[in-house]
């Protein structure tokens, strides 16, 4: 398919030639988007396709569980619990100003005001973010995802799943329509054999799905390869320049190309290029760690456990084990503890599968926002726009996320979905 093939979609005001910096999965989505539309793309990846926080998350696309992070329950952890590196939600003690500030800014939006307000703005977006997918497949992008037949939430006790159906009636209340109902421990086991009697109970969530990340980034980025489109590896964006009526993308080896607009999509380094433009919702590592391990018989679908904030996901005949939100520094090393405080979380509730037995250890820079929101959209120059911040959503939002900035940037105005996630606001 080429490009000139979509230009009757293209105004005269509309421009020609877009950058994207990122080449994760709203990254990619974006450029996809963008070509439906005839627009030539060129993406510019730091590292390699995936790198980023896209590469080693759980692979979930459960849009009846996508709300905001920042919420009441997190008010309850204590500064204890976010101190010991062996909590779900951790926070190293250091002095660091843009933390201290992010922090105050989280705690300030984990009211339950603020959680309605936030999920409301959710709500639009996880309607449509399957349907998106579903554009990617029929337009060419070879990799499928999955259904989760069906989503199980797992938990030791009764009392304890009490929580989880509590958020999914008030995501019921916001707008949206979950299916879900309890389950008894006996009925969880009898439906998923890879759980042991320490599972007392569970909460079934239907009409959700689940990706391979590497292969469906993969996939991704053959098709806007496939449409022409230009995905440069290993060229880190130093700096942004206006020039004559277009955006020039420098990049730290010197090199430097014209464009006449740039999508920023770098996920947690996206404050570095947005700041100058008049983002100044902070952007925080939130830290998320994953492994691999042999599994017996893999299970039907992802398996939850709330309590301890782990997430599995059958992948390639493997388990991916997946969990912890860490606020730490980006690019900080591999802390070995927050791996051991995975497996000792969810050793007891798995039968069948060998934990010991590590693969793909791995630790990502989830892009997250203090209010819990994304930023999309864009800043304070025309020719300049973001798209980032979605925190533990960005595999699932991705498409949906960029299929309304391509909107927005041939346009030049947002699509009313959007208007929450004002990246000036």
């Amino acid at each position: 398919m080429t490009s000139h093939q979509h230009d009757p979609a293209l105004s005269p005001a509309s421009p020609r030639h877009v950058a994207v910096v990122g080449a994760g999965m709203v990254g990619l989505s974006t450029a996809w988007f963008l070509q439906e539309a005839g627009v030539q793309v060129t993406v510019y990846e730091r590292d390699h396709v995936a790198a980023g926080a896209s590469w080693g998350n759980a692979g979930w696309l459960t849009p009846d569980l996508t709300a905001p992070l920042p919420e009441p329950a997190v008010l309850r952890y204590g500064v204890r619990a976010v101190l010991s590196p062996r909590s779900p939600v951790y926070v190293p003690l250091r002095a660091d100003r843009d933390l201290l500030r992010f922090l105050a800014g989280f705690v300030a939006a984990s009211t339950p005001r603020r959680w309605r307000r936030g999920m409301a703005a959710y709500v639009p977006l996880n309607q449509r973010a399957l349907e998106a997918f579903d554009v990617l497949a029929a337009g060419g992008v070879s990799a499928r995802t999955q259904p989760a037949r069906p989503f199980l939430a797992c938990f030791r006790r009764e009392k304890e799943a009490q929580a989880l159906l509590t958020e999914l009636a008030a995501i019921r209340d916001a707008g949206q329509d979950p299916t879900f109902f309890p389950v008894t421990g006996w009925q969880a086991r009898a439906t998923e054999p890879a759980l042991t009697d320490s599972v007392g109970a569970a909460v079934e969530i239907h009409g959700q799905r689940y990706l391979n990340p590497p292969e469906f980034l993969r996939s991704l980025a053959m098709a806007v390869g496939a449409r022409g489109g230009e995905i440069l590896e290993g060229r880190e964006v130093s700096d942004l320049q206006h020039r004559s009526g277009g955006v020039t993308v420098v990049c730290a080896t010197g090199e430097e190309r014209r464009h006449d607009a740039v999508v920023l999509a770098g996920g947690a380094e996206l404050g570095d290029l947005a700041g100058r433009f008049g983002v100044r919702q902070p952007v925080q590592a939130g830290r998320g760690y994953s492994f691999s391990v042999p599994v017996e018989q893999p299970p039907r679908g992802p398996l939850y456990f709330p309590k301890q904030r782990v997430a599995c996901t059958p992948l390639d005949g493997r388990l991916r084990v997946a969990g912890m939100m860490e606020f730490r520094r980006h690019g900080s090393p591999l802390d070995q503890r927050r791996i051991t405080a995975i497996v000792d979380a969810v050793r007891p509730f798995l039968s069948g599968v060998d934990l010991d037995d590590r693969q793909d250890e791995w630790v990502g820079s989830r892009p997250c926002t203090a209010d819990g929101l994304p930023l999309i959209g864009a800043t304070a120059s025309a020719r300049v726009f973001v798209a980032g911040g979605h925190g533990m959503w960005g595999i699932a939002l991705g498409p949906i996320t960029g299929q309304l900035l391509a909107q927005t940037v041939l346009k030049g105005e947002a699509a009313p979905e959007l208007a929450p996630f004002d990246p000036l606001r």
